[in-house]
Formats: C-alpha cells, sequence, structure tokens
C-alpha cells in the first residue's frame, strides 16, 4: 500500500462523511483552532461546543483573552474539567500578546512552547488554520494507527509513540493538510472508536492489520493496570447567618489550582474551631454538622470528601485576605469552580 494512497481513501471519505461545521471552523483563525484544540484535549467535541461558543462570546480575540481576569477564564471553564488548560490558555494568551505581537506564532518549536500546548496540538493548530503539513498524534490518531499497523503496546509508552510519530510522518500527504488533519481526527472519533467501531464504513479497512486480523479490540493496548490511591480530606461549608459561604482561592498548582474552593481541613477535629479564628477571623457559632462523603477520581488519584458545615460569625481580628470571599449563592460571582465544590454550594 502507497501512502498516498491511505491520505486519498481518507480525504474521499471525509468530503462525503466527515465533519465540516464545527463552530471553531466558521471562520477558521489560528485563535479560534488553539481554542479548541485546548479544550478537546481529553474531552469529546459533544462536550466543547457549548462551551466553545460561551468562550469565543466573551473572549472574542486573543487579546481580549490575554486581558480578561482569570477568575473569569476559570468561570468560563467551570465543569469543563482538567482545570489547568484554561490556566495555561490565559498565560499563553498573555506571553502571546508581549512577546509575538498578540498573534499565535506560525513555526511550530515556538507554538509548541507556548504553555499548555505541545507538539501534537500546536502541529494540528499550523495544519488547521495555516494549511502547514504537520504530522499529529491526539488521541484518536493514535487510535486509528495502532489499529491499522497493529502497533503493539501502550501509546503512552515512549517507544510505542516514537512508531506512531513516524506513521503519522509518513501519512500526512503533501498537500491538503488542514483537510486531512480534520479526516484523521474525524475518522478516530466517527468510525475508528473506542467501542464498537464501524469498520465497514472505514475509508482505509481493507488494508488495517487489526481488521483483517479480526483483532480490532486488542489495540490500541491499555495503560498497564494500577491502583489508584485514594487519599481523603474534609471540606468546610462555613456559612454565615446571611447563607454565604467562605471560600478560598487554591494555589496556582496543584490540585484545582487558581480555581475557588471551600477551605480543606485535614487536622485534628477538636483544632477546627482555632483553625477557623487563626486563618479565616471567624467564629464557629453552632454545632459542625458532618455530611455524607463522597468520592471525585482525579487521573492519578481518588479523593474522598468529607462536608463539615457549621455556622460562622466573624471573630474580634477577622481576615481581609485576597484569596478568601464570602460566596452568596442567591447572588454567586462569576468565579471558577470545581465540579464537587459547586456540588455542594448547590446542595
Amino acid at each position: 500500500m502507497s501512502t498516498a494512497s491511505f491520505a486519498e481513501r481518507l480525504l474521499a471519505w471525509h468530503a462525503r462523511a466527515g465533519r465540516h461545521d464545527l463552530p471553531w471552523q466558521r471562520p477558521r483563525t489560528p485563535y479560534r483552532v488553539w481554542v479548541s484544540e485546548i479544550m478537546l484535549q481529553q474531552t469529546q467535541v459533544a462536550t466543547v461546543i457549548p462551551y466553545f461558543e460561551r468562550f469565543m462570546a466573551r473572549f472574542a480575540d486573543l487579546p481580549a483573552l490575554a486581558a480578561a481576569p482569570l477568575d473569569e477564564v476559570l468561570h468560563l471553564w467551570t465543569g469543563l474539567g482538567y482545570y489547568a488548560r484554561a490556566r495555561h490558555l490565559h498565560r499563553a494568551a498573555a506571553q502571546v500578546c508581549r512577546e509575538h505581537g498578540g498573534e499565535l506564532p506560525t513555526d511550530i518549536e515556538a507554538l509548541a512552547a507556548l504553555p499548555g500546548i505541545g507538539r501534537s496540538t500546536a502541529a494540528a493548530i499550523l495544519a488547521q488554520a495555516h494549511d502547514q503539513r504537520q504530522p499529529i498524534l491526539d488521541g484518536n490518531v493514535k487510535r486509528v494507527l495502532c489499529r491499522h499497523r497493529a502497533v503493539a503496546g501502550w501509546p503512552g509508552a515512549a517507544a510505542v509513540q516514537k512508531t506512531l510519530w513516524q506513521l503519522a510522518e509518513r501519512y500526512t500527504p503533501p498537500g491538503d493538510a488542514a483537510a486531512y488533519t480534520q479526516a484523521i481526527m474525524d475518522l478516530g472519533a466517527l468510525v475508528c472508536t473506542r467501542h464498537r467501531p464501524r469498520c465497514a464504513d472505514c475509508p482505509v479497512a481493507a488494508d488495517c492489520l487489526a481488521h483483517t486480523t479480526a483483532s480490532v479490540a486488542d489495540y490500541p493496548q491499555p495503560r498497564p493496570r494500577r491502583v489508584l490511591p485514594q487519599r481523603e480530606t474534609a471540606l468546610l461549608l462555613l456559612r454565615r447567618d446571611d447563607g454565604s459561604v467562605l471560600l478560598e482561592r487554591r494555589p496556582p498548582a496543584g490540585v484545582w489550582g487558581g480555581l475557588w474552593s471551600l477551605p480543606q481541613f485535614d487536622g485534628d477535629p477538636a483544632t477546627l474551631a482555632e483553625r477557623c479564628r487563626q486563618r479565616f477571623g471567624i467564629a464557629i457559632s453552632g454545632p459542625v454538622r458532618r455530611g455524607e462523603p463522597f468520592v471525585h477520581t482525579f487521573s492519578h488519584f481518588r479523593l474522598r470528601i468529607t462536608p463539615l458545615e457549621c455556622t460562622v460569625a466573624p471573630a474580634a481580628a477577622a481576615l481581609d485576605a485576597p484569596d478568601l470571599l464570602w460566596y452568596n449563592p442567591i447572588d454567586p460571582p462569576r468565579l471558577g469552580l470545581a465540579t464537587p465544590i459547586r456540588r455542594l454550594l448547590v446542595a
């Protein structure tokens, strides 16, 4: 099989069956493609579309995003998950304004060096926005190539990645870069899906090694299994008489970095009152009520959360800190909140 044959069949299929009306394709500017590619990292198109449309309505261009407060960016990201993507997007926009005159670089090395982008995302942006011939290797493409060439091993392993990049380079045609890039992503998303792939509709099934050997379900091979460790914490619902709840901004790095959260408490319950007085300048004025624990799963661990709720009042030396605020659930401010926090605030 010639490499041109693979690309030609894929392009012909895409012309009749691919996706041509996604929001970031109308118009397909570098900024819109960039935002969509960041949102699509580990997230499906159907989930991303409403977030993308709201994001564009508020931040129509890159300078608008760079000038916005991080809280507003995170607020529009709330519910989409993987919040480091939003922080990186905001940081990258500011860096582009400082160093590149407000225009995303067209050099792949410079583009890949921006926060949150990397090699494959940079290639996808340049291919779709500038029609540059740049091989990509996102999750959908990895699955297509693993099956088509029966590439053994977990795609996240360095040796397997090297093989897949070589295949991506070989298959990417010299022209029609934007169409080919969208075509191979669409093939993975619409036909060569993780579960129940539609091999009968695949334009490259005739020489797909997994298909011709009836081993499609064996590729790509899964990550070596590991048991996620479980941690435990308590989140404090410190509520004033007016119903407002104290929130604390998380550190920039780590879990829920930069988001507003209920204060976390991992100490001895007997020290809770003193902790509230010293850290927040408030006094517990009623009994502490223990809520039903629940588990929230992150990519690397599971967190068992126990809500602790109590009524509080300002102490003699109330703190006035920029990383603390009283959240009014009746008239909530526009803040970035992790899903478990939002769940507890509306409970």
